[in-house]
C-alpha cells in the first residue's frame, strides 16, 4: 500500500492527499510530524521532509509537485488534474507557480513568528517575505479571475483551496480575505466537496 507520510497541518501534505483521492489512488496516511516525530520520520526519510510518499516498492518521493507529477503522468484521461494542451498547461502552471510562491512565503511567515524567538526575529526579512506573499496573492487572485472554469476540480482548484485555507487559518491578519474575493470564492466552493472534507486541515 502506498503511504503518505506527514500531517494535515501542512498544506503540501493536504494537497497531495486530496489530489490522490481525486486520482482514485488507494493510499494510507502515516501522520508523522516533522517536529514532534523527527526521529521516527528520519527513519523513513533522513531529510525529514513532508510530504514524503513511499510507493509499493519502497521508492520515496518528496515535494508535493514532484509527487503529483508522478501520478498525473499515470492518471486516466478523465482523472487528470492538469490540461494536456501546451498553452492551457502553461496557464495552469503559471497560476500554480504564484499559488505555491504564496504558500512558501506564508510558511516562512508562520515559522518566523511561531518558531523563532522574538529577540532573534529580523524585521527587514519579515517585511520582505510579507511583501512577496501579498504580491503572490494579488497575482494569484488576478489569474483566478481570468479563468473560465473556477468550479472545475483540477490542480489549480486543489492547490488554491488548500493553500488559501492554510493561510487564513494561520495568518489572516496578514492576508485580508476581503482583498482576495476570487480566491476566497474558489476555496468556499471546494472546501465543501467530499475529497476536501475527507482530508481537512488539522
Amino acid at each position: 500500500m502506498i503511504k503518505l507520510i506527514g500531517t494535515m497541518d501542512s498544506p503540501y501534505v493536504r494537497r497531495v492527499a486530496v489530489s490522490l483521492e481525486l486520482y482514485g489512488v488507494a493510499f494510507e496516511i502515516e501522520p508523522l510530524s516533522v517536529f514532534r516525530a523527527f526521529e521516527e520520520f528520519s527513519r523513513i526519510n533522513p531529510v525529514v521532509k513532508a510530504p514524503t510518499l513511499v510507493l509499493d516498492k519502497g521508492t520515496r518521493l518528496m515535494d508535493s509537485s514532484l509527487i503529483l507529477n508522478y501520478f498525473e503522468a499515470g492518471a486516466a484521461p478523465e482523472r487528470k488534474l492538469l490540461p494536456v494542451a501546451p498553452d492551457a498547461l502553461a496557464n495552469d502552471l503559471q497560476a500554480l507557480g504564484f499559488i505555491l510562491a504564496a504558500s512558501e512565503k506564508a510558511v516562512q511567515n508562520v515559522y518566523e513568528h511561531n518558531l523563532r524567538p522574538a529577540e532573534k526575529q529580523h524585521n527587514p526579512w519579515i517585511e520582505r517575505i510579507t511583501l512577496q506573499l501579498l504580491a503572490a496573492c494579488r497575482e494569484w487572485n488576478t489569474l483566478l479571475e481570468a479563468r473560465s472554469a473556477n468550479e472545475v476540480v483540477d490542480q489549480v482548484a486543489v492547490t488554491s483551496t488548500v493553500i488559501w485555507t492554510f493561510i487564513q487559518s494561520k495568518i489572516p491578519h496578514i492576508v485580508n480575505a476581503d482583498e482576495f474575493e476570487t480566491i476566497k470564492a474558489v476555496a468556499d466552493v471546494f472546501e465543501n466537496q467530499a475529497a476536501f472534507k475527507k482530508y481537512p486541515l488539522s
